[in-house]
């Protein structure tokens, strides 16, 4: 499920009201993003040349995590170790400007801060480059768990972000055992490092998932069957009583104790190319849901809103509480995927309610388009435009198309009020989403004949019926980019004398 406004807004409210306190035990990372523009390739190595126009250095690892939550309401402390070098002195000014308390740090002499620092050229990450801190020795583990003591008397919760980057479970656990807060979190690349501590929950992705099980989880939304499927062999090698699995573009799944059927959530389709943190997002946000007595699957579906948030930012970002309920209180999202798809058109069919099908490329939106979706609606109560995705346009198309990616065509049309829902399919045809949606009309432009389609014996074999559309001259898509394309290739005229 999605997060819903009410439910958004209560936790904002209650977080304020209550202000938890969230203690931030881990891995704390530096990371430095450099963003330019890739205008040519290097003479040296075939590497692009990047023009930096700016650079900016923000918490990464568990130091994300501690802002994150500081961020949306909740009092931060922060335990780690910190190198004291420049990176430490800068991570720590970042976080204290953002308001986490730092003064449980473990600066360690002589040792560097573990940094990850970013080229981006153009909209790519073009090369990463990691300086990653020295292995702790005993006695930092010994300060360690001393700050940890200290750290989380009185606190509502705990999160313990280990990225196998210096953090001990041995050192860790038996304090948490000791005082043990009201909600332990766990995020690990390895959590059966974290079993003895029992979580309330740990937050895998896929890939550390199926490291967990020694086995492939498949791909697609296989995965989320796959995960469910497993469910008490993740609870049973965690030690935690719930486990949430975060699938990127397919949200999530959490298990849960004594429940045998998975809880979704979906995630907002979004491009990811420079986005890196989320997961950290999504941690502190299921943390501080958890710190105010939060159900388990309010606390994961406040997480995804948190997420969604985040991955449509470059680099590593923050959500706050007030972007938090801004995401949710704007107008409904209308690009989903096929299960959301499904489910709403069966909840506006029982509803009485008429569904319209379409589909196409959409590259450039124009009149034309707009016309015929207009007189899509009005034949119907609900309209469903399906979009082909960037690889089968170009099958269509050609290898120049399409102009606009995917993300970007849905969003036109989702802002355009003729439509209702749109979703993204990777087949040539519509023809696996018609047989699963069965919608009552399936339109397509005038230029077409319902003989020319193959979605036609589809339709009317369920009984559905297939409209043309009038179609408007010259204002095809092809149409558009030609005249784009012709009047580039124009010569300037002379400047006047």
């Amino acid at each position: 499920m999605t997060a819903d406004v009410r439910l958004v807004r209560d936790f904002v409210a209650t977080v304020d009201d209550r202000e938890p306190l969230v203690v931030v035990i881990g891995d704390c990372i530096l990371d430095r993003w450099t963003v330019g523009e890739a205008e040519r390739v290097s003479r040296e190595a075939p590497a692009p040349v990047v023009r930096v126009t700016e650079t900016v250095a923000v918490p990464g690892g568990a130091a994300n995590t501690a802002v994150n939550a500081r961020a949306l309401g909740a009092r931060v402390r922060m335990v780690g170790l910190l190198g004291d070098d420049e990176s430490g002195r800068v991570l720590r000014e970042r976080l204290d400007a953002a308001g986490v308390d730092t003064s449980f740090m473990v600066v360690v002499p002589g040792t560097r801060t573990t940094t990850k620092s970013r080229v981006v050229g153009g909209d790519r990450v073009v090369v990463r480059v990691d300086e990653l801190a020295a292995t702790p020795t005993a006695e930092h583990g010994a300060r360690l768990a001393k700050a940890v003591a200290r750290a989380i008397r009185c606190a509502d919760a705990a999160v313990v972000c280990d990225y196998g980057l210096g953090v001990q479970a041995s050192d860790v656990v038996p304090v948490l055992d000791v005082d043990r807060p009201g909600a332990v979190v766990v995020d690990a690349h390895d959590l059966t490092r974290w079993e003895a501590l029992h979580p309330d929950l740990v937050t895998p992705n896929a890939g550390e998932t199926a490291a967990l099980l020694g086995r492939e989880l498949g791909s697609g939304s296989e995965r989320a069957t796959a995960v469910v499927g497993a469910r008490s062999d993740v609870l049973a090698r965690t030690g935690a009583r719930a486990a949430v699995v975060t699938l990127d573009r397919d949200g999530t799944v959490l298990l849960e104790t004594g429940s045998d059927q998975g809880f979704r959530t979906r995630a907002t389709p979004a491009s990811e190319q420079q986005a890196s943190g989320a997961g950290d997002t999504f941690c502190a946000a299921a943390a501080v849901a958890l710190a105010v007595r939060a159900p388990v699957r309010d606390a994961v579906t406040i997480a995804q809103a948190a997420a969604d948030v985040v991955v449509r930012e470059a680099g590593t970002s923050v959500c706050s509480a007030a972007a938090l309920v801004e995401s949710v209180t704007a107008p409904a999202a209308a690009v989903v995927d096929h299960d959301e798809l499904a489910d709403a058109v069966d909840r506006a069919r029982q509803a009485g309610r008429r569904i319209v099908f379409t589909n196409g490329c959409f590259d450039v939106v124009h009149r034309g388009h707009t016309t015929y979706l207009r007189q899509a609606r009005d034949l119907g109560d609900l309209l469903v435009v399906a979009l082909n995705d960037d690889d089968s346009v170009r099958r269509l198309k050609g290898p120049e198309r399409p102009i606009n990616p995917a993300e970007d065509r849905a969003g036109v049309l989702a802002a355009l009020a003729c439509v209702d829902l749109v979703t993204v399919f990777a087949t040539d045809t519509p023809i696996p989403l018609i047989e699963r949606l069965r919608p009552e009309v399936y339109v397509k432009g005038g230029d077409y004949s319902p003989e020319m389609l193959s979605e036609t014996a589809v339709v009317r074999q369920y009984g559905g019926e297939v409209v043309m559309v009038d179609y408007v001259p010259e204002h095809s898509t092809t149409a558009v980019v030609r005249r784009i394309r012709e009047a580039a290739a124009r010569p300037e005229p002379d400047p006047a004398p």
